[in-house]
């Protein structure tokens, strides 16, 4: 019983973990995705052994474009559902350095609209007042 036992909880993690997404059929080897996403990620991570001495703006610069590669592989797996709990959790550990151990981040695209609306709408009370104090000021004189 201890063995059926142990069994059926070790499938349970491997069925939880996703980890036919990352061994191909057989289970003699990762898959292709499995192995690009590794070395993609063991790019990034060389890149911030090489810049995390010092300043790390500069680490930032140098490491934006095989970090946003990265973010984007990731990203495609994650919508092929081609994802096990390897690759979330080395993804999560590498979005936590470049965020909160370097203080990196890069713009969005979509958060320039979001701020054009802001102002707008932050100006337009403003606009309101002025354009009521003309047309009084304008009554009055």
């Amino acid at each position: 019983m201890l063995v059926f036992l142990l069994y059926n909880n070790l499938k349970d993690i491997w069925t939880g973990s996703e980890c036919n997404s990352c061994v191909s059929l057989g289970l003699h080897s990762l898959t292709n995705d499995t192995l690009y996403f590794m070395a993609t990620l063991n790019q990034s991570l060389r890149c911030f052994e090489k810049f995390q001495q010092g300043n790390h703006s500069a680490l930032c610069k140098e490491c934006k474009a095989t970090y946003r590669g990265l973010n984007e592989l990731y990203s495609r797996m994650e919508k092929n559902r081609t994802l096990c709990i390897d690759i979330e959790d080395s993804m999560n550990m590498t979005r936590r350095l470049w965020s909160k151990n370097f203080n990196c981040s890069f713009p969005r695209a979509e958060n320039v609209p979001v701020i054009a609306v802001s102002s707008f709408m932050l100006f337009l009370p403003i606009i309101f007042y002025l354009s009521n104090l003309t047309g009084w000021l304008g009554g009055r004189l």
